[in-house]
């Protein structure tokens, strides 16, 4: 039998408990005056600044960050069509991550309760470190599988030599036959964590870790 070609796919998936919470909340007041509306504005962000830093010094927190404050004014609208008395409003937003869950917990709960202060959402993440760890495995079962299918069509087909002469990205390889044989290094990886759908969540769902690759290959 003559050479054939041969093209699979592999994939590749894991899930992998989340190591920090990025948490993203604001500040905010309304008032008919200006100077009241910013001075309690203030007034309500320097703890909970103060707060996010000391547990930054305590290690719970990595690192946060605080816009300046920003006031706006608006004239609205009433009922009948008129323009009512112009209304100040003054946000100071933060982002906070966290990685003590724990300390998260009783730090959310905490603020929360606070009137004028909303947490806007919570995404959960990995390190840099295990996330190129975890994408670096992944992509390499993606390949394996992909190898292990070829040689199972190929052993299929009464073949015994297999050789290797594309891999890409899924996608990206055409679909007349390959170069001269190479190897692309490729591959898709996905990394997502499940929505925050009530915009406060204390236990994050382990994040999904997928490789997906497409290899060419030529049996004999």
């Amino acid at each position: 039998m003559s050479e054939v070609m041969i093209t699979v796919r592999g994939e590749h998936e894991v899930r992998v408990a989340p190591e920090r919470a990025v948490v993203s909340l604001n500040v905010s007041l309304e008032g008919p005056d200006r100077a009241d509306v910013v001075a309690r504005t203030t007034a309500l962000a320097d703890p909970i600044r103060a707060g996010i830093s000391a547990g930054e010094t305590a290690g719970a927190v990595t690192s946060w960050t605080s816009r300046r404050l920003a006031v706006r004014s608006e004239r609205p609208w009433s009922n009948d069509g008129t323009r009512l008395a112009l209304v100040h409003h003054a946000t100071v937003d933060f982002t906070a991550t966290f990685a003590d869950f724990g300390a998260l917990s009783l730090w959310v709960a905490e603020v929360s309760s606070i009137d004028g202060v909303t947490i806007l959402g919570t995404d959960w993440i990995l390190t840099p470190d295990t996330r190129a760890r975890v994408e670096q495995e992944v992509s390499t079962e993606a390949v394996r599988t992909a190898v292990t299918r070829a040689g199972a069509y190929a052993a299929a087909l009464g073949l015994s030599t297999v050789t290797p002469i594309e891999i890409a990205d899924a996608g990206l390889i055409a679909d007349g036959p390959g170069p001269a044989p190479m190897l692309r290094a490729g591959a898709m990886l996905a990394l997502a964590a499940p929505p925050d759908s009530s915009g406060v969540e204390l236990q994050g769902d382990d994040i999904t870790v997928s490789a997906t690759v497409e290899a060419r290959f030529v049996a004999a």
